[in-house]
């Protein structure tokens, strides 16, 4: 963890039930201000910023100008929604465990490992998924 580094909100932190959105929209505004540590540049956009993004059925650049526009999480939340359209409860719930549980059992298991192993982690076992790897990284847990 650098002390220096202004860290974006907690990929758990959520607004209307959905997790990792309220992180996206940080991560934009602390792009856009100058804010926001070169090693998260690469990936606005892409992984969770993505599969947000796709679950939400909205453009990621489409977004951004909404974020940037002024809208807080909500509205913008709420925005997405009405853009993309509302999903079922099945699509949400097979969603949110898929983001919630990202490297637990999956494809990417290997590389929450190496991940974890890399950050100095590889004892931690209350690590199990990507979004638990970030807030250890960032200092949350």
């Amino acid at each position: 963890m650098n002390d220096s580094i202004v860290f974006p909100k907690s990929p758990l932190e959520e607004v209307g039930g959905i997790p990792y959105f309220v992180r996206m929209c940080d991560k934009i505004r602390l792009h856009a201000s100058g804010g926001l540590d070169a090693d998260y540049i690469r990936n606005l956009g892409r992984g969770f910023d993505r599969w947000t993004c796709d679950f939400l059925r909205v453009d990621y650049a489409d977004l951004v100008e909404k974020v940037l526009s002024g809208l807080d999480d909500a509205a913008a939340l709420e925005w997405a929604v009405s853009e993309g359209g509302e999903r079922t409860a099945t699509e949400r719930d097979w969603w949110l465990s898929y983001m919630r549980n990202r490297g637990y059992g999956d494809d990417f298991s290997e590389l929450l490992a190496k991940r974890k192993s890399e950050n100095g982690f590889e004892d931690r076992d209350d690590i199990v998924s990507f979004f638990k790897l970030i807030d250890a990284d960032e200092g949350r847990i």
